[in-house]
């Protein structure tokens, strides 16, 4: 069975309620979908990689016009390198919305004091976030659909959407804003 695509109420619920956000955790570890590990630096590296992988794969299926094929590899990009970020916390997912709730958890920052306002540019923001969901579910549609949808303006806005959020994540991992 196919799972719906999120909505942006529901990841609004997830961001603003801790709760909420606990609570969907504490359920994908009593199924074991996520699991704490050692942090291993090449693990990080080899998603990096494969990030980057995916956005050359992007750029190639766009010029031949395989655009469905584009989104597809525009979500992946972000998924490794989302994937290489939560390594650094110790975590390791193979599930999409485990991985989204640890970006939440240990990534996005909505209070913040003097001390992080320097690291503030750093963090996930809510479009970071917003645009790793809006990723998954084009993907969804993309994947699943029998219709060809998309155009190539808008794989290129989502191809750059997907080149910022993997540099992003480079350059929290560059900074070291991590254990």
């Amino acid at each position: 069975m196919r799972n719906y695509t999120m909505k942006e109420y529901d990841l609004h619920q997830l961001l603003e309620s801790k709760e909420k956000l606990n609570s969907v955790i504490r359920s994908l570890q009593e199924k074991e979908i996520f699991q704490k590990q050692k942090v291993d630096s090449e693990e990080i590296k080899g998603h990096l990689m494969k990030a980057r992988h995916n956005l050359r794969f992007v750029s190639e299926n766009i010029k031949l016009q395989f655009y469905d094929w584009a989104v597809t590899g525009c979500y992946y990009a972000s998924y490794h390198a989302a994937l290489s970020l939560i390594l650094t916390k110790g975590y390791a997912s193979k599930n999409h919305l485990a991985t989204l709730c640890i970006l939440i958890k240990e990534f996005y920052k909505t209070e913040l004091n003097e001390d992080d306002l320097e690291a503030f540019s750093e963090m996930l923001d809510y479009q970071d976030v917003l645009f790793y969901v809006e990723s998954k579910n084009k993907r969804e549609d993309a994947t699943y659909s029998t219709k060809i949808v998309f155009n190539q303006k808008e794989v290129d806005q989502l191809k750059l959407k997907a080149v910022l959020f993997v540099h992003k994540i480079e350059g929290i991992l560059d900074k070291g804003i991590h254990p």
